[in-house]
């Protein structure tokens, strides 16, 4: 099977009809708290119909998506992660949805080092079960750095960590959702990086970024150390749509192809440019998907990129 194209969102029905009526064939749904997949309401019946809509559209639904940190600081804040994420896990099983995708999480002020164990005993448990349920667990690269305090509350950002992680937790149920944008701007080869963990890639987030090297040989990589913080760059980088940055999309699909990865593109809209309004009302992590994952404009632009890039499926193919 080819890959297909899709975008991470929120589920309602105009959504569903917008990626139909665009092309998208894809779909990497949220399932925060607030999200329609609430893990702990939703009903049997519900997801039914949700999967019915899909399913008559040609959509597929690739991941689910949950992005907390599960090694917080506050230990109730973070044992709620670990309740919930594991009702995601099962979600995912109940809609027979091959992937869940998160963080490891971080403790703010604590090394890489410092994580690793605590990392190891939690993922441990949450790979076993979800090796129970037969599905895989994606963990995203973005840093989730705070430039100015320098902390991050997401351990897995580097290729050299990747190899860490899957040595302390050798289960085939743990895999990457790869993200090139933030191996981008931490200066990672995008491309070595899908090589060498393609057997490990269990999805794939489609996000450009721009970068302003006159802004960053003034700066430097932290970024800003005055003001307030705009939007999701540091100062010298922002994220775009797929085609309005500096990523060689030709060569990832390429490389995607190489190594075998028979997921989904999807794109993971939090260009802030083609969003202005809609940024202005996020105020947490879970709030990006509610207000981008349905803002049409940098989907469109970034399908329109995207599109006639994608290999065909092999029941396309002319015949002989």
């Amino acid at each position: 099977m080819a890959m297909r194209l899709g975008f991470y969102t929120d589920y309602s029905g105009d959504i569903a009809k917008f990626a139909q009526d665009t092309g998208f064939t894809s779909m990497e749904l949220s399932a925060w708290p607030q999200s329609s997949l609430n893990a702990d309401e939703v009903t049997d019946e519900r997801l039914k119909e949700i999967r019915t809509d899909l399913d008559n559209r040609g959509i597929e639904i690739s991941a689910l998506g949950y992005y907390p940190n599960y090694l917080a600081a506050d230990d109730a804040e973070a044992t709620e992660y670990k309740r919930y994420f594991r009702k995601v896990m099962q979600l995912a099983a109940r809609m027979e949805v091959p992937a869940v995708c998160t963080f490891a999480g971080m403790t703010p002020g604590l090394s890489v080092e410092d994580c690793m164990e605590p990392f190891t005993e939690l993922y441990t448990e949450f790979t076993k079960e979800a090796e129970d349920l037969g599905i895989k667990i994606g963990i995203e690269n973005c840093p989730m750095l705070h430039h100015k305090n320098r902390t991050g509350e997401n351990l897995a950002f580097s290729p050299e960590i990747w190899q860490a992680m899957f040595e302390a937790v050798p289960s085939p149920a743990l895999g990457l959702e790869i993200d090139p944008s933030h191996l981008v701007f931490l200066g990672i080869d995008y491309l070595q990086a899908i090589y060498d963990f393609g057997d490990r890639i269990v999805h794939f987030h489609a996000k450009d970024i721009d970068i302003d090297e006159r802004k960053r040989g003034r700066l430097g990589f932290y970024g800003n150390a005055f003001g307030p913080m705009q939007g999701f760059g540091n100062g010298w980088w922002r994220f775009r749509a797929p085609g309005w940055g500096v990523i060689d999309w030709r060569r990832v699909i390429t490389a995607l192809t190489d190594v075998g990865y028979t997921g989904n593109l999807d794109i993971e809209h939090e260009d802030e440019v083609f969003a202005k309004a809609a940024m202005s009302k996020i105020d947490s992590e879970a709030d990006i998907v509610e207000m981008l994952g349905k803002e049409p404009n940098a989907l469109v632009l970034g399908y329109r990129y995207l599109a006639p890039m994608m290999p065909l499926d092999s029941s396309e193919l002319l015949p002989h």
